[in-house]
């Protein structure tokens, strides 16, 4: 889609059930809940898909993150969107991602913003071409490697609060 502030999304309740639609500018700017998926990608030695987010993105531009994703079409299931979405960003086809947990994330220090977000994990084990409308920059970080750059970058606070979410959820 040439202009993402025109995608149609799902807007939904704090129990993520559809009330609605509106175009993602009008779901950003009014505060209204919506529905995001998030893939944690790892290759077979175990390192995670980091990258930092375009300086034209809606959210968070420039940010670095440790997932993959995006928002949720209206119409579109979670599971639907977690494969393009890991697809598009990737260049990459034939990814599986498999589910993992979901949460409300709410936008911290007060903000309006909140979203559910469905979290998977994949291995993809293959060259990768990020989309360069997504991603500026990318690397395979050992999970160390990761902690170092959680101290000294920026990374998106939806994609933070997925990975604490996350490393508790592996260690249970």
């Amino acid at each position: 889609m040439a202009n993402p502030a025109e995608e149609l999304l799902d807007v939904v309740d704090e129990h993520d059930r559809v009330i609605g639609t509106a175009l993602r500018g009008e779901v950003y700017r009014r505060g209204l809940i919506h529905r995001c998926v998030f893939i944690l990608v790892r290759d077979p030695a175990g390192r995670i898909f980091v990258h930092r987010r375009t300086d034209t993105k809606l959210f968070a531009p420039g940010a670095h993150d440790m997932f993959v994703g995006g928002v949720v079409g209206s119409g579109e299931s979670y599971a639907e969107a977690a494969v393009r979405e890991a697809e598009e960003e990737l260049g990459v086809h034939g990814i599986v991602p498999r589910p993992l947990f979901k949460f409300l994330f709410r936008e911290p220090d007060g903000g309006k913003l909140a979203w559910w977000c469905d979290t998977y994990e994949a291995e993809w084990d293959g060259p990768v071409s990020p989309q360069e409308s997504e991603v500026a920059w990318h690397a395979w970080l050992t999970p160390d490697e990761l902690a170092d750059r959680l101290t000294r970058d920026t990374f998106v606070p939806d994609g933070l609060d997925a990975y604490r979410r996350y490393l508790d959820f592996r260690a249970a």
